[in-house]
């Protein structure tokens, strides 16, 4: 295993890091609202999942 230096390290760690393609602002608001709809969506989803499979489980033992 080759054995690296703290400084080549760290220069090789801002080599890559020039390397990646960073998101612009807009594109990371966009993308974090959308995040943040799609929770809301499922969590809609999964509240009326759970209320109808409630309400059927009702009607099924008898307790509705």
């Amino acid at each position: 295993m080759a054995k690296n230096n703290p400084f080549t390290f760290l220069q090789q760690t801002r080599q890559e890091v020039a390397k990646v393609s960073w998101p612009t602002r807009k594109e990371t608001v966009v993308t974090t609202v959308m995040v943040f709809i799609m929770a809301a969506a499922a969590s809609i989803f999964f509240l009326l999942a759970d209320q109808i499979m409630a309400a059927g489980v009702k009607l099924l033992v008898g307790l509705g």
